[in-house]
């Protein structure tokens, strides 16, 4: 579900027209749903309310301080894996109580400002980790929460750079080396170890994978119990999937009406870490047709955003949706095969190969869907491009929540020797 629909044969946002949109603030141009990202929130929310769980929103997913200080304001916490990140949460005034800190690789610095800041807890995700967690504690004089992040070795099935629940990823501890942490906690002395914590991989489609890993989980949470080891806290990461093209993702009740279950049976705090489920279908990329190259096997359309403005299908293939933001029957009814790409110079540089979209001609405009996640979050300067600007629109009204880099942007940093 999402507020992106014609309206009398133009292409909406809310009650916002785009091509009003990219003619104001011209492209590649990221434009934002607030009633999306809110609604969606509220969705898993409501669906979850009989175990009223912390959601900290997943920071990476869709960093812009607009959107953070939008969720932050309906309860939401936030879910970082940077000290970037910390800043952002730390800016928009998330309660550092509902703060959780993942990533494999987390720096000294890094660490310490965390800890200073009193954040909720940190995802450990090894011992060294662990270790250096509780090093820097004891220099603060300060007792430090973590969960161990579990890699319940489950294949989530979604793409392989996405995984991350699988033995042969980078993330998590086994369920062995685990349960010997536990054993020598008492080590760790300025470290309360107050739960457990897993994410199994993005864009997952089913609840099965879900079942498997809360379920092993729970048996783990029962063996520390026979311990004497009591937890506060469950947090069972994000991952949910959306529509793309075809697929068939689970709604939030859906999804509640399988989980909720196991979650109940363990009788902790339950925390949620979404992302793509908030930002993903909430934004879309505007881009404009630059020309129309009619090449001895393909015919490609040249379009003004590139690899750098998104990623996702030079990166992992991806699908999406590229639809005129303006259209009349008969231009659909005689659509043609064309390949969708960008100004980069490189061949990955794509946004749709074979694609059947309606005859377009130089000064068109095309948006991409689901561009909401994942989108502006992994943009580049890549060929000394600027980044584009972002704008949300609320019902009838429209702000622009990041603006354009300059070319002075591009080189502010660099020094002439």
């Amino acid at each position: 579900m999402h507020e992106f629909k014609y309206r009398k044969n133009e292409f909406c946002c809310e009650d916002v027209e785009i091509l009003s949109l990219a003619q104001k603030f011209g492209t590649p141009l990221y434009v934002y749903s607030y009633h999306t990202v809110v609604d969606h929130f509220v969705k898993l929310k409501t669906a979850f309310r009989s175990i009223n769980p912390l959601i900290c929103y997943s920071v990476k997913a869709n960093s812009n301080l607009a959107i953070l200080k939008t969720l932050v304001s309906f309860g939401a916490g936030l879910d970082i894996v940077s000290g970037g990140e910390l800043f952002r949460a730390v800016t928009v005034g998330c309660p550092v109580s509902k703060i959780v800190y993942a990533s494999v690789g987390k720096t000294s610095y890094e660490i310490e400002e965390a800890i200073k800041r009193r954040i909720l807890f940190f995802n450990v995700e090894s011992i060294p980790e662990l270790e250096n967690i509780n090093c820097i504690s004891k220099r603060l004089n300060r007792i430090t929460q973590v969960s161990i992040r579990i890699n319940p070795d489950v294949e989530p099935k979604t793409h392989k750079y996405i995984t991350t629940g699988k033995l042969t990823n980078k993330f998590g501890i086994d369920f062995k080396s685990a349960y010997q942490i536990f054993l020598i906690c008492n080590k760790f002395s300025n470290i309360k170890i107050s739960g457990l914590h897993i994410h199994i991989g993005s864009q997952i489609t089913e609840s099965v994978p879900y079942v498997s890993a809360i379920t092993k989980v729970i048996e783990f949470v029962e063996q520390l119990k026979r311990k004497g080891i009591v937890l506060e806290y469950l947090n069972i990461g994000g991952g949910l999937g959306i529509v793309y093209d075809e697929e068939t993702p689970q709604t939030a009740e859906k999804f509640a009406a399988k989980i909720l279950p196991l979650l109940k049976k363990t009788k902790l705090k339950i925390i949620m870490e979404p992302g793509r489920f908030i930002a993903g279908n909430a934004g879309i990329l505007v881009t404009k047709v630059l020309y129309v190259k009619a090449a001895v096997k393909k015919k490609f359309v040249i379009v003004d955003a590139g690899m750098n403005d998104l990623i996702r299908p030079a990166l992992y293939g991806a699908y999406h949706q590229i639809l005129p933001i303006r259209y009349t029957l008969n231009a659909i009814r005689s659509s043609e095969k064309v390949d969708i790409v960008g100004p980069i110079c490189e061949s990955a540089d794509f946004f749709a190969k074979g694609r059947r979209l309606l005859p377009l001609k130089e000064g068109d405009y095309l948006a991409i869907m689901g561009s909401g996640a994942y989108g502006f979050s992994m943009t580049s300067n890549y060929n000394s491009r600027c980044r584009a600007c972002e704008v949300m629109v609320k019902k009838d009204e429209t702000f622009l929540i990041r603006k354009r880099d300059s070319y002075e942007d591009l080189i502010k940093n660099e020094i002439m020797i």
